[in-house]
Order: structure tokens, then C-alpha cells, then sequence
């Protein structure tokens, strides 16, 4: 499909005698055609940005669509404006599919300029591409809508219906490998088109339930409650509040292909692009590669365990694969539940400090010194607030199965 644009973006070049580019609606790139020219001003900023971050800003594209050409039925010339990056007059060629605009043809002017009947025979090339980008809106639905039903399907017959009409609209990519990415939590209702996302065969939203009693995307100081004062590396005291409700958003789900299984980097640049997209306060988990869709329900739960343990802990986000996640495999894979009843008094918001302290003395294998340097506090502080954790839980830190229950407890509070 990528060389079919991309013939017909080449055509339109040479109809026109100048480079062309195409973009979607959304002003993302999808084809441009090769510059030969020695004069500078052909790669203006605005032209230079698009081709090598395949995408416009917000202000470029309000700039351009203030000349109508989201309701131009023709050839839409704009002129430049140096201020705003664009050095040389522009082209517009809207790309519409039943009148609908589906993107955007965007050449350079210049006088005398393009013919009336060279432009009539771009703007049928350009109708030409509109049928191509209908074609595959409609297949990107369907697989949207197949992936959401598989993914949200109890395992049984309907998940198997779900699944094998997956397969088919997915075709030959159905037996290939890949790996599930998880984005949460999702801002928008709508997935974006998999064409905007280099390696991704289908991408849907589905829901997404999170604790809502803490922030489920970390702070800007790398988690949340993070803040000035607190070591490098650590965090500042998070709450623990288990129990608190639960808030309903979406999450982005990501089937991306891959050329080895021990590469995902197809699924890294996968889910930046995403994050970068809509999605920057999200994090996102990566599944471990699978060849088939057989276990796609397995390979979502891995993937939105990791996501959940990126935004638990923020040293392993933004983005996390499951394969790295260690505890957090296990204890994602619980039911939830209210918190033992020996560590619920240390899990309220009053005795942050010290289930904090508690569970970075857990961290550390139990050595104090490497403990009290990574708090930042003496030796002494840290017996004392030790010893006040166990007065609180009634726990003896010097018995393994003590600390594994306070261990345990304090990171599933996290989730």
C-alpha cells in the first residue's frame, strides 16, 4: 500500500514539475516525493519538520486549515509567510474520497506556476489516492473492531468467533509475529489509524479501570509524589491508599509486528510514536512476542500487567515490557483485595513515610546502610522507623516470611 501512494505522489510530481508530499488529514506524512533542488528555501522549516518528524505542529496545521482547504473541493494556493517557517508559496491539493477529505496533496508554487489542465490531472490523481485511503480506513475499522472484540472477550466460543474473524481480516499477517502494546490511560475515544504508527496491523481502544486514589501516570519528577528534597532516583512519600474506588477511562491497544523475537524495538518506536501522538501522559507495557494469535488474550493480560507496574513504579516506566517487570508479574496477576490485615494501619496516608521506608529497607535485601543513604537519613532514624513499622504491623522484620508478607503487601498497594 506504502508504494501505491507513493507512485501516485511521484506522478503527481512529475504532472506538476515540482516535489510533492501527502499527507493524511491529521497532517501526518504518508508519502513525499525526492528534492534535487539547490535552492534552499525548497526546505523550509515547516517542510523540513513534516518529512523528518512525519508530522506538522498544532499551530502549522491551524495555519493552513485557516485557508479553507479542509472545505476546498480544488487547488488551494497559500502564500508564504516567513514568520511562520513557510518560505515559499504552497499548493494545496485536497484529497477527498465522496466528499469527504481524507488528506492532503502539498506542492511548491511558483510563477508562472502550474496550468489549469495540469492541475485538473493532479486533482484525478489526487481523487485516486482518496479511494486508496477509503479503502484502507474501512479495513483499519474493521481490524479495530475485531481486536477490540477479541480482547474483551471471555474465553470460550465468542472469543473464538472473535478471534477467527480476527485472522481473517488481518490475513497473511495473522501467522507472523508480534507483540501487544498497552497505552494508559487513553485520552480519546477513537484509536488512530495503524497507517500513522510504523509496524503497527491493528490498534483499539478498549476500557481501562484505575486506582483512583493515586495518580495513574507518574509525575514529572519520575513518579508520583516525587518531589524537591528527595534523593536522586527515589521518591518522595506516596500514599497508600488501597480501596479507594476505581476510575473507568481507556487504555490504547497496539498489535505490532515484528521481525525477531528478540527485538522489540518495532513495539518501542511503536508506542513513543503513540505517546507523542495523544497519549504523552500515558505509559505503556509491552507483551512478551508470540507467532500467531493464539494466546492474544494472554499476551493482552501481560501487556497491561506491565503498563499497571510502569505506573506503579516509576523507575519502570514510562514504558515497561512484562519480561521486566519481576514481582510485578506475579502480583498484577491477582484478584484485587483489601490489604492483610497486619499492614492495613501502615498503608494509611498518615504513616507514609514510614511504609515508605519500610518498603526501600525491603528493597535493599534488609542492609541498613544501604537503606538509610538511599533515604538520605542516618542510621538511627532508620532503626527507629523500623521499629515503629513493627509496632504498627506487629511483624518481626528479622523473619523472611514477616518481610515477604510486608514486601508483598506494600507492592500491591502500589496497584
Amino acid at each position: 500500500m506504502k508504494g501505491d501512494y507513493q507512485d501516485l505522489v511521484d506522478e503527481i510530481s512529475t504532472l506538476l514539475g515540482t516535489p510533492a508530499i501527502l499527507e493524511n488529514r491529521d497532517f501526518g506524512l504518508i508519502a513525499f516525493g525526492a528534492h534535487d533542488s539547490e535552492d534552499d528555501s525548497a526546505m523550509d522549516p515547516v517542510r523540513t519538520r513534516s518529512i523528518l518528524t512525519r508530522k506538522s505542529t498544532p499551530a502549522v496545521r491551524a495555519w493552513f486549515e485557516g485557508f479553507g482547504i479542509a472545505r476546498a473541493t480544488g487547488p488551494v494556493r497559500i502564500p508564504a509567510a516567513p514568520d511562520a517557517g513557510v518560505f515559499r508559496d504552497r499548493i494545496c491539493l485536497p484529497v477527498r474520497h465522496r466528499g469527504v477529505v481524507l488528506g492532503y496533496v502539498w506542492l511548491l508554487d511558483a510563477e508562472p506556476g502550474p496550468s489549469h489542465e495540469r492541475l485538473t490531472a493532479a486533482m484525478e490523481v489526487a481523487t485516486r489516492i482518496g479511494d486508496l485511503l477509503a479503502d484502507e480506513e474501512r479495513a483499519g475499522a474493521d481490524l479495530s473492531r475485531e481486536l477490540r472484540t477479541t480482547l474483551t472477550a471471555e474465553r470460550g466460543w465468542q472469543y473464538d468467533m472473535a478471534l477467527a474473524a480476527l485472522r481473517t481480516a488481518l490475513g497473511p499477517d495473522a501467522d507472523g509475529l508480534h507483540t501487544l502494546v498497552c497505552l494508559a490511560p487513553w485520552p480519546e475515544e477513537d484509536s488512530p489509524s495503524p497507517r500513522t504508527v510504523p509496524g503497527a496491523a491493528a490498534l483499539c481502544t478498549v476500557p481501562w479501570r484505575a486506582t483512583a486514589g493515586r495518580s495513574s501516570a507518574p509525575g514529572p519528577g519520575g513518579g508520583a509524589g516525587s518531589g524537591p528534597g528527595s534523593p536522586a532516583g527515589q521518591t518522595s512519600p506516596t500514599p497508600y491508599l488501597p480501596g479507594t474506588g476505581t476510575g473507568t477511562g481507556r487504555a490504547l491497544a497496539a498489535l505490532v509486528r515484528l521481525r525477531s523475537g528478540d527485538n522489540l524495538s518495532p513495539a518501542t518506536t511503536a508506542a513513543g510514536r503513540l505517546r507523542d501522538a495523544g497519549g504523552a501522559g500515558a505509559v505503556a507495557g509491552i507483551a512478551a512476542p508470540r507467532r500467531g494469535l493464539a494466546d492474544l488474550d494472554l499476551a493482552w493480560r501481560e501487556a497491561t500487567s506491565a503498563a499497571r507496574a510502569a505506573s506503579a513504579q516509576p523507575h519502570l516506566g514510562p514504558l515497561a515490557e512484562w519480561a521486566a517487570i519481576g514481582p510485578y508479574r506475579m502480583l498484577t496477576a491477582l484478584p484485587a483485595a483489601e490489604p492483610d490485615p497486619a499492614v492495613r494501619a501502615l498503608l494509611a496516608p498518615a504513616h507514609a513515610e514510614l511504609a515508605r521506608t519500610a518498603e526501600v529497607f525491603l528493597d535493599h535485601a534488609g542492609q541498613a546502610g544501604r537503606t538509610a543513604t538511599a533515604l538520605g537519613i542516618h542510621r538511627q532514624t532508620l532503626y527507629y522507623r523500623l521499629s515503629r513499622v513493627e509496632q504498627l504491623t506487629g511483624l518481626d522484620l528479622d523473619a523472611g516470611e514477616d518481610r515477604l508478607l510486608l514486601h508483598m503487601a506494600l507492592k500491591s498497594a502500589r496497584l
